[in-house]
């Protein structure tokens, strides 16, 4: 027997109506499907068990593109650690780590010098290595998804001082490159 599906929805106006502005830090969207997943999103930011959902979902779709599903796996064995031992500056000597795991040439420990690694692809793709600039040095990780606003979900390390996977702003990401052998 199918139970019905049933969505909680704010009321919305003005701008809450463009989904760009719709959550602020005390309002959220919930939804309940058949089998009784919920779905949440505060503040913009897709939740990690959602983000995960749908990366691992759209992993080996036509979604995502090539697939390097060994690079995401491998990135993912680590969240919640530090493998590198390193105390600051270490997603370019995780990303590096990643590599040489799953048979790759590794990039080195720099995170701008990925932006070089391997072959350059448009956008986002579930395997890639997604390279960010930020002022005094830049970030890097491992594609594992795209959320529905075209974000993509990432996993990196020293976030936040260890691996976690997380949904960035697709502005921010200066370039998209997929390992060569």
């Amino acid at each position: 027997m199918q139970r019905p599906q049933t969505a909680i929805q704010p009321q919305m106006t003005g701008a809450d109506n463009d989904a760009r502005y719709s959550f602020n830090g005390t309002q959220a969207a919930t939804e309940i499907t058949d089998d009784t997943i919920v779905r949440s999103r505060r503040h913009g930011r897709v939740f990690l068990a959602e983000a995960r959902a749908q990366a691992q979902s759209r992993s080996n779709s036509a979604f995502g593109g090539a697939t390097i599903d060994g690079l995401v796996s491998e990135a993912r064995k680590y969240i919640g650690t530090n493998p590198t031992g390193r105390g600051s500056l270490w997603c370019g000597a995780f990303m590096d780590l990643v590599l040489k795991r799953t048979g790759h040439a590794g990039g080195g420990n720099l995170a701008s010098a990925y932006a070089r690694y391997g072959q350059r692809v448009s956008g986002p793709q579930v395997g890639a290595i997604a390279v960010m600039g930020r002022r005094g040095g830049g970030h890097v990780g491992v594609v594992s998804g795209v959320d529905p606003n075209g974000n993509p979900i990432i996993v990196s390390g020293n976030h936040n001082h260890t691996v976690a996977e997380s949904v960035y702003p697709a502005g921010r990401i200066s370039a998209y490159v997929l390992p060569g052998g």
